[in-house]
């Protein structure tokens, strides 16, 4: 991968990182306000726990996918791991928007943010890929 091509793929890294990071943090310290602004719905009885069950689970998450500055050390795992993540949460919240009508005022940026990482990731993968098939 050219040099602009690793910052962009350590740069979009980050970013998804750092924003599951936070989401996570807010889910551990209160689910409820994230589900209410997410899908405009209660977290009560077993959903506080599993709310932060996914918190902790996010945390993990970005914390595994944060790349290190090291250009030898591959970052193709946390690629394919955040990948996978965004393109499923986006088309899983844009299904409760549509199919449940849970539309609330971070539904729709949510899946559009995480759909705009996800085709970053597409590219930066393709573009990855290419390079670690010319190292070989």
């Amino acid at each position: 991968m050219s040099g602009g091509g690793r910052n962009l793929l350590w740069k979009v890294l980050v970013f998804a990182a750092a924003v599951e990071m936070g989401t996570g943090v807010a889910l551990i310290v209160d689910p409820t306000i994230i589900v209410r602004l997410l899908l405009g719905a209660e977290a009560a009885g077993v959903g506080i726990p599993l709310g932060r069950c996914l918190g902790i689970a996010l945390v993990a998450l970005a914390m595994a996918c944060w790349p290190s500055r090291d250009p030898a050390t591959s970052r193709r795992p946390a690629l394919r791991a955040m990948l996978v993540y965004n393109a499923l949460i986006a088309a899983f919240l844009a299904w409760l928007g549509i199919a449940a009508r849970m539309a609330t005022l971070l539904l729709w940026p949510a899946v559009v943010l995480h759909a705009a990482v996800a085709l970053v990731l597409v590219w930066a993968y393709r573009d990855a890929t290419s390079t670690w098939r010319t190292r070989k």
